[in-house]
């Protein structure tokens, strides 16, 4: 446990105890043997250490994350994760989530159409973090969301999904789960072949991946579709390698990626940044945000004022 919140975890105690002492109230003693909060402990402090989540190396939101709010540098010139090395790494997007949600300093970042209501999304510089605003351009932290094969892939019903994906229906799908579709894409006209297939990679993506497989085996229930959740890197890899038959990445495809795979941008996804639902913060800037993940900023009266 860190200082500032050992003390704080002190100052609580003993006001708890003090308040059963000085006025003898049998409702309060029962309080503080139970282990509640009284109102006054429960209470939000801006002067507590912000508990900074990031998510793991290999992640395309963690590589999406850095890049938009500039917590990266050119060093001999390749691109560095500034990252501090005092944040805690989660490994998927649920992770993130119930970690954000059971710590009332922590502030992490997620897939926008994987919000829930467990914790609070941040505006940033002044913009709520919504699909309307991602494609009206005042909410800028969005990144795509690339579904790629290996080139030369012959793979029937790979290709059918894909076109499924990519067509009117598919992007209803996305549309419907929160993300930014293409409106302008044409009717599935597709094979509908029999076989199995393999699915995989990025967190973020999955879940609507989950909704376009199943939305996909309604009009062609001969396919076999295996969905595996790792991250963006291993989704790109994997399928150079013939692990997976299409991969998931929620970032931009890396040159040398390009030279063995083909990608199309299934989606536009935002990145939401989130804090727990007893933080007052409503809203930081992009600055801001970056002072906490190098590690400038370490309690957040630091950067809320």
């Amino acid at each position: 446990m860190k200082l500032k919140k050992f003390i704080a975890t002190l100052a609580v105690v003993g006001m708890v105890a003090g308040m059963a002492v000085g006025c003898g109230s049998k409702e309060e003693t029962a309080k503080a043997d139970n282990g509640e909060k009284t109102e006054s402990a429960s209470d939000w402090d801006s002067s507590m250490d912000i508990t900074i989540v990031s998510r793991e190396d290999g992640s395309g939101t963690r590589g999406a994350f850095i890049e938009l709010f500039g917590v990266e540098e050119k060093k001999d010139g390749e691109k560095v994760d500034m990252t501090t090395e005092e944040a805690q790494i989660t490994n998927s997007t649920s992770v993130m989530m119930t970690t954000v949600a059971g710590d009332e300093y922590a502030i992490g970042y997620v897939s926008l159409g994987s919000l829930d209501e467990s914790v609070k999304a941040l505006k940033i510089d002044g913009a709520e973090a919504t699909a309307e605003n991602i494609k009206n351009d005042t909410y800028k932290v969005s990144r795509p969301f690339n579904i790629v094969t290996k080139k030369g892939s012959e793979n029937e019903v790979a290709k059918d999904f894909v076109s499924y994906i990519m067509s009117k229906e598919g992007q209803q799908v996305v549309s419907d789960n929160g993300y930014i579709g293409d409106d302008s894409a044409a009717a599935y006209a597709g094979s509908k072949p029999a076989g199995k297939i393999v699915v995989g990679g990025s967190s973020s993506v999955s879940p609507v991946m989950e909704k376009l497989i199943e939305a996909y085996k309604e009009v062609n229930p001969d396919a076999e579709i295996e969905l595996q959740t790792t991250d963006s890197t291993t989704g790109v890899t994997s399928t150079i390698d013939g692990s997976y038959d299409i991969g998931m990445a929620s970032r931009e495809l890396k040159d040398e990626e390009t030279a063995e795979v083909e990608g199309q941008v299934m989606a536009t996804d935002g990145i939401a940044v989130i804090v727990n639902k007893a933080n007052t913060t409503d809203e930081l800037s992009s600055e801001q945000v970056k002072t906490i993940y190098t590690g400038e900023a370490l309690t957040w009266d630091e950067v809320v004022k």
